[in-house]
């Protein structure tokens, strides 16, 4: 039995619902393992939803999509596939299966509930095969942005640097979901950079979150040419302590709002005790890049097989990778072990974190 369809016809139970309807396509890989149902990149929603119901699951799209979603998607997978015709759309069709039923949605629907918190809770914990899914995921990411980074130079535009970082991911198999590059002052202006036509100079910073089996991957590097200023030398190792004091907090049993607390009082150690406000400071990820932000009034309990992205920053850095939470310790996902990394003693451990690579002017 799937495990995702079986926690959905347990919480159906639990909360009175004869039908689930799957829209997004975070929740069509969760349910698939993997699969794909998207045509347009910049909608969460895909081509292809799935009602859950107590004795069988149905795939409702439309004539265009059927054939590939049969074959490409759902080959191996005992659903039921419906596909009227693309003229007439698939309102008719899902009116016809919920007709008398207690609906919920994964989306905002007068039909019935919305239940996307519920359902992003449940799929927070990853099954042993989602992990291994998610580790490849993570390395291929950080491969990426490791091996553009290291292929930066200046005079090149914010738009050339995202557009060979959107094009490495791809060429992986991987869907940029998030592509952010700054360079020079843009780096100390603005927390989320858009990239623009503004040419290199000395300082980058890359950003990327992709996507493969519906698994996102978040990782963040930076490269300086030249000598590195003396605020940047010092800001490095101050935004890599709050960073592992935030990744050895987010531990079993801990709330989501304890890693927070830890966060907000190291920001205040090391001298920024108001830049956590410029930026949210992440929250757990897996089939989102954050499945929800973290704040001081999110007191999810963490528990193993969980995924995480901090994303703390201070003036001119910041520090981001995906970690996942095991019973012995949390293990880096988007670690290569390719790149210079700053040792960070904490509670008896020492940890490595990326580093500003520092490259010849």
């Amino acid at each position: 039995m799937n495990q995702a369809i079986q926690n959905i016809r347990n919480y159906m139970v639990q909360a009175g619902f004869d039908a689930m309807v799957l829209k997004t396509r975070a929740n069509f890989a969760w349910v698939t393992g993997g699969r794909d149902n998207h045509i347009v990149l910049t909608s969460e929603f895909g081509v292809a939803d799935l009602i859950v119901l107590p004795e069988k699951v149905v795939c409702v799209t439309n004539s265009i999509e059927a054939r590939r979603i049969q074959e490409e998607e759902l080959f191996d997978l005992d659903f039921e596939v419906v596909a009227p015709d693309w003229t007439e759309g698939v309102d008719g069709q899902l009116h016809a299966l919920l007709r008398g039923k207690r609906v919920a949605f994964d989306t905002d629907d007068a039909r019935g509930e919305n239940v996307a918190a519920a359902l992003s809770e449940l799929r927070r914990t990853l099954t042993p095969h989602q992990q291994e899914q998610y580790r490849w995921v993570c390395l291929e990411t950080a491969q990426s942005i490791e091996r553009v980074a290291r292929q930066i130079r200046p005079g090149q535009t914010e738009h050339e640097i995202a557009a060979s970082l959107a094009g490495e991911v791809m060429r992986r198999g991987l869907t940029p979901v998030v592509t952010l590059v700054s360079t020079d002052e843009r780096v100390f202006n603005y927390r989320h950079p858009i990239p623009t036509a503004k040419r290199l100079e000395k300082y980058a910073m890359v950003v990327i979150c992709a996507e493969k089996y519906g698994l996102v991957a978040n990782a963040t590097r930076f490269v300086h040419f030249g000598p590195l200023p003396a605020n940047l030398a010092e800001n490095k190792q101050k935004c890599a302590y709050i960073d592992v004091r935030m990744n050895a907090a987010t531990r079993p049993g801990k709330r989501v709002s304890d890693v927070f607390q830890t966060a907000m009082d190291a920001y205040r150690e090391v001298g920024y005790p108001d830049d956590w406000k410029l930026l949210h400071q992440g929250g757990p990820t897996g089939y989102a890049s954050r499945e929800f932000l973290a704040t001081p009034k999110t007191h999810q309990l963490i528990q193993v097989g969980q995924a995480y992205a901090w994303n703390p920053a201070i003036r001119g850095i910041k520090s981001e990778d995906t970690i996942l939470v095991g019973e012995a310790g949390n293990e880096f996902l988007t670690h290569t072990g390719d790149w210079p990394y700053l040792q960070v003693e904490w509670d008896g451990r020492t940890y490595l974190r990326p580093d500003i690579l520092v490259q010849p002017e």
